[in-house]
């Protein structure tokens, strides 16, 4: 808007002339830029003096119109041809009779083989180290999955591959098709449409990516950053079956498993059913063999341990002690009869010893006792002093006892055999 015009409102708007002209000084500009794409239309009649080409963006669904001399398609080293990436140089003009956009270009450059592979390293760097490779963001695959999504071109060999293969394997398994281009300025979007499907489908429980080989141009789609982000991001596992062996795009290390080709892709999500039931087979066989093995070898041990005589005959213990015991008895006993013998000889000569000194024998030889009576407590004499005239005595001899009274005392001397005069 000039200095001093008025303002655009409802009541002063603009008329188109006016916007057309102001867009197409604001993209004029923009000047001269450097653009790259993909070419899908090229369209260089004999004879005309412009040709037309459309620039399609790979990861997303924008298009550009491009005017070119057609000198600069011939002069082209590497022949120019629908799907061919290409970087422009060239002004934006904007034709303010039809209302439209264009990109008029000075130079077209091929992108090489080298330079593609050179930007697939770029990212390659960049998602590393982001940690979309990192081995921990690998989620696992569904055992035996009843649900399988599978993006590939429409009635592909890879398609017929991954599906014969996997109904082969398990008749039972359901597949969830998503048919998109494999290649092409128009491969990644479509990609992109039926990954979104598949992994919002909660039945699905894993996605394969498969498409059969081709050349570094063909499986650039399979490189492409939005794609592989994608890809990341999806909650459901990601099995990438691109090409063949030697083949190996970004996607391979994004998705949770790469796998070889389509082939091998149906091998690893899709268990052999024949193969589990005779590995199932196998195991049991095994386990019971070594059920048997055991319970054969506990046989033998029990066995072993019954054919023990402290087993086979428990009362043999029992016997072998009470044998002791009946010896330890007998040994006591004729400990006990020998101590009582020797006891009973020494009583016998105890008593005759005793017989011999006791008072019976001195008074059967003539010996009495003589006990004073008349005392308060009688006691026995040995003393002509303890017998005063008058005391009462009694006189005790072998064959009984008298009784006496004292008139008189004598002291004597005794006789040598020790009885009274």
């Amino acid at each position: 808007m000039t200095s001093g015009a008025p303002p655009n409102s409802a009541d002063t708007p603009w008329p188109v002339r006016t916007l057309s002209l102001k867009l197409a000084d604001w993209i004029h500009r923009l000047g001269q830029v450097w653009v790259e794409g993909q070419l899908t239309q090229i369209n260089a009649r004999p004879g005309t003096r412009t040709a037309f080409l459309t620039l399609r963006d790979p990861a997303a669904d924008l298009s550009l119109s491009v005017t070119c001399d057609p000198n600069l398609l011939r002069r082209s080293e590497i022949p120019l041809t629908e799907g061919s990436r290409v970087v422009v140089y060239g002004r934006p003009n904007f034709y303010t009779g039809r209302g439209t956009l264009s990109l008029r270009v000075t130079d077209i450059r091929p992108v090489g083989i080298g330079q593609l592979l050179a930007r697939i390293e770029r990212i390659k760097g960049l998602l590393a180290a982001e940690g979309l490779f990192d081995a921990r963001r690998k989620r696992p695959l569904p055992f035996l999955p009843h649900t399988v999504g599978l993006i590939t071109g429409r009635s592909s060999a890879a398609q017929r591959d991954v599906v014969a293969v996997a109904t082969a394997r398990w008749s039972s398994v359901r597949f969830r098709i998503g048919e998109a281009p494999v290649q092409g300025p128009t491969a990644v979007p479509a990609i992109l449409d039926q990954l979104a499907v598949l992994d919002a489908d909660p039945e699905v429980e894993v996605i394969i990516i498969a498409r059969g080989g081709g050349s570094v141009e063909d499986l650039l789609p399979f490189s492409d950053e939005t794609l592989l982000r994608a890809v990341a991001d999806c909650r459901t596992p990601v099995v990438s079956a691109i090409g063949h062996e030697p083949d190996n795009p970004l996607l391979d290390l994004v998705a949770d498993v790469r796998a070889a080709t389509p082939t091998d892709a149906a091998k690893r999500v899709v268990p052999d059913v024949a193969a589990e039931t005779a590995a199932i087979e196998t195991l049991r066989n095994r386990n019971a063999h070594a059920l048997r093995n055991w319970v054969a070898r506990e046989l033998r041990t029990v066995e072993g341990l019954r054919a023990r005589p402290v087993l086979s005959r428990p009362q043999r213990l029992i016997d072998e002690q009470r044998a002791v015991i009946d010896r330890f008895r007998a040994d006591l006993r004729r400990a006990v009869d020998h101590h009582l013998t020797v006891e009973q000889h020494r009583h016998t000569q105890l008593a005759a010893r005793l017989a011999t000194l006791g008072p019976a024998q001195t008074l059967a030889r003539g010996y009495a006792v003589v006990q004073r009576i008349d005392d308060a407590a009688p006691h026995a004499v040995g003393s002509v002093d303890q017998l005063p005239p008058g005391a009462r005595v009694r006189i005790r001899v072998a064959d009984g006892a008298v009784g006496a009274v004292v008139d008189s005392t004598d002291t004597a001397t005794p006789d040598p055999e020790g009885t009274a005069s």
